[in-house]
């Protein structure tokens, strides 16, 4: 197989791949120009801006519709460059004194995520009507991570969500949470029996595929039980493991950790078992504890990307017990609350009613039918089904009749107070856009925007905040999507996914099947059908902001080609010996690339066990006069009823000063 860490690649087998086909896949470049939110953009990206600075807005223009954009997505080219400059103290030096638009707003949103969404949802349900609120976005689209990814292939609409997937939470939604959701129309219980399509791919399972620079050989295994190595399934597993290329120590070993009902601390409390494993990674846990073979390793590695954006050699093997990882059948731990979790895995041992849906573009629904609540002449439709299919006016979002107006591709660069932050009633907020700088006026502000920013666009703040503000780590992780003409060899090998534990891309899963009134998700093995596949860029033997720290870097300097290479090769390597062909069978690629995806979730093995009301974010969001913070960065938790509980927070911290 070619190593395509060769600059110059293999022509030959570029071609083989179909590097060559002029697919959905590099409509990037679009997306760039429409995108570029920066008065500071890179040399290059500067002449292509030039077509900006004069005329109408990006968004205002028409067939302006950034869900349709190939190529990469997520953190795109010119969502990130201004700040960057912020960042590093150049951008002053370039962007010139602000524009002054003369604009007043009761409030200004610094965000366009949910969070951001909910808060103006929140202000306005509180002030009436009439209120005034700018919402600005740095990206070319409102939503956040709850990015909608829309493929038209074969002449069919094909949704998924190019970021948040669900509406879930570990805990109970608050009043709050649960509120808005019940006010926008969604019932999640009752729309997941109803559209959520569960026999769209009866009698397909999973399976592993074990590349030969991990392990030796190539091999795809299907029928893989218990669903990527989680606990269940006994009986089968020695069957499957014979097939596979693992070495006889650690099929035996597998064998033992999926099966076995082992006390590994036998005689010591219950109390003190769940201590230790809270100090330990679910990697030491095997080796040190279980006494497993070495060669297990690579097989478990990559079950904790999805969930934590790290492998199991930085995730606490208490964690591990707690969402239901195998190895600790026997060692009598009562599902109940315990000191040393996660906020993820205490969720899993803490009742709570079952609240859970996927909107066929994830929760990008709930973005559009907050939009739909607060512009309402921008979205077409009435209820939480046809959101679904209803087509966006972008040119009406930031319209001038509107009360409540959303401002894409513009950087915020400054908020501070006009005066004193104790006694000021108004605040300025600065933004970048079509290489300018531009000023509006408010009587309050919510930084709904990426925690870690916020110290550089609101200098200001005490420097206690400013570093409790600069300690959560964001997890960089990447929801690539592939379009394909069909999926008949998914369904020829009996699998809708298969876990890749040593390839570029960790995991390749057909699209989550969900019906809802015009929109159909597919059925036959012979229509197109959207697959997604998950990369997370950490670095094993890093502690895990560090490892985080690595993959930003890493993301933002992978280009494209890159991904599309690793894509395409996977894909061949993977499904090829059963007749897939990358260069005929892939029609688009869409590559969701968050360096700073998930909001950092405290973690056991690296973090201090704070007091309550004393961690980095409990600081991190104290209001600061007539500014307040929000996202879910403020909750230290990467879930949407966290985001819209800290735009709650923080519009209620403005109301009560």
């Amino acid at each position: 197989m070619t190593d395509f860490k060769n600059e110059d690649g293999n022509r030959s087998r570029d071609r083989e791949l179909g590097m060559h086909r002029n697919i959905t896949r590099r409509d990037f470049l679009n997306g760039m120009a429409v995108g570029a939110g920066g008065v500071l953009a890179s040399p290059w990206l500067q002449g292509l801006l030039a077509a900006e600075t004069s005329g109408p807005s990006a968004q205002d223009r028409p067939g302006y519709y950034p869900p349709t954009l190939t190529g990469m997505r997520g953190s795109h080219p010119g969502s990130f460059e201004v700040a960057h400059a912020l960042r590093d103290g150049t951008f002053w030096e370039k962007a010139g004194k602000p524009v002054e638009t003369g604009e007043e707003y009761d409030l200004v949103v610094v965000g366009g995520g949910i969070s951001g969404l909910a808060a103006a949802y929140f202000y306005r349900k509180q002030i009436g009507s009439s209120v005034r609120i700018l919402i600005l976005d740095n990206h070319d689209d409102f939503g956040g991570h709850a990015k909608r990814n829309e493929f038209h292939l074969a002449g069919r609409m094909q949704l998924t969500n190019g970021g948040t997937f669900a509406i879930e939470s570990p805990f109970p939604y608050s009043k709050e949470a649960a509120g808005l959701i019940s006010e926008l129309g969604i019932d999640p219980p009752a729309f997941q029996e109803k559209y959520a399509d569960n026999h769209a791919y009866s009698g397909l399972g999973s399976g592993y595929f074990f590349d030969k620079e991990t392990f030796g050989t190539e091999r795809l295994v299907t029928n893989a039980p218990g669903g990527y190595g989680r606990q269940g399934a006994s009986g089968k597993w020695a069957e499957f493991l014979a097939r596979t290329p693992l070495s006889t120590d650690a099929q035996r070993d597998i064998v033992r950790i999926q099966e076995a009902k082992v006390d590994y601390m036998e005689g010591v409390p219950q109390a003190e078992k769940k201590a230790r494993l809270s100090k330990m990674s679910y990697k030491d846990f095997l080796l040190n504890v279980v006494k497993a073979h070495a060669d297990v390793i690579p097989f478990y590695q990559t079950r904790t990307h999805g969930l934590y954006g790290i492998g199991i050699d930085a995730v606490p093997a208490l964690d591990c017990w707690a969402i239901r990882f195998p190895g600790f059948q026997g060692m009598g731990l009562d599902r109940v609350p315990s000191k040393g979790l996660s906020f993820t895995a205490l969720g899993e041992v803490t009742p709570k009613e079952d609240y859970f849906f996927h909107f066929p573009d994830g929760n990008a629904s709930i973005a559009r039918l907050l939009v739909r609540s607060l512009v309402p002449g921008a979205v077409p439709g009435k209820t939480a089904v046809d959101i679904v299919t209803a087509k966006v006016d972008y040119s009406r979002l930031d319209h001038g009749d509107s009360p409540i107006r959303i401002r894409l591709n513009s950087t915020a660069v400054l908020a501070r107070h006009v005066g004193d932050s104790a006694s000021a009633k108004q605040v300025e907020v600065v933004y970048g856009s079509n290489e300018k700088a531009y000023s509006v006026h408010a009587k309050a502000a919510v930084l709904a925007c990426w925690n870690m920013v916020i110290p550089y666009l609101c200098p200001d703040l005490p420097a206690e905040q400013k570093q409790a503000l600069h300690y959560g780590v964001k997890v960089p992780l990447v929801y690539t999507v592939i379009g394909l003409r069909n999926w008949t060899v998914f369904h020829k090998l009996g699998v809708r996914g298969v876990s890749c534990p040593g390839m570029y891309h960790s995991s390749m899963n057909l699209d989550l099947a969900v019906n809802m009134g015009e929109y159909t998700s597919s059925r036959s093995p012979e229509e197109p059908i959207l697959v997604h596949m998950l990369r997370t860029p950490c670095q094993p033997g890093l502690s895990a902001r560090e490892q985080q720290r690595a993959g930003h870097y890493e993301l933002l300097a992978t280009p494209f080609e890159t991904f599309e290479r690793s894509i395409r090769d996977q894909f061949a390597r993977v499904l090829g010996g059963a007749g897939f062909d990358p260069a005929r069978d892939i029609e688009a690629i869409t590559v969701n690339r968050w360096p700073h995806g998930y909001a950092y979730e405290y973690n056991p093995l690296w973090d201090p066990d704070w007091p309550e009301g004393n961690r980095p974010c409990d600081i991190a969001r104290r209001p600061f006069g007539r500014i307040t913070i929000a996202n879910s960065d403020a909750a230290a938790a990467a879930y949407t009823d966290q985001a819209i509980d800290q735009g709650y927070r923080a519009v209620r911290e403005l109301l009560s000063s």
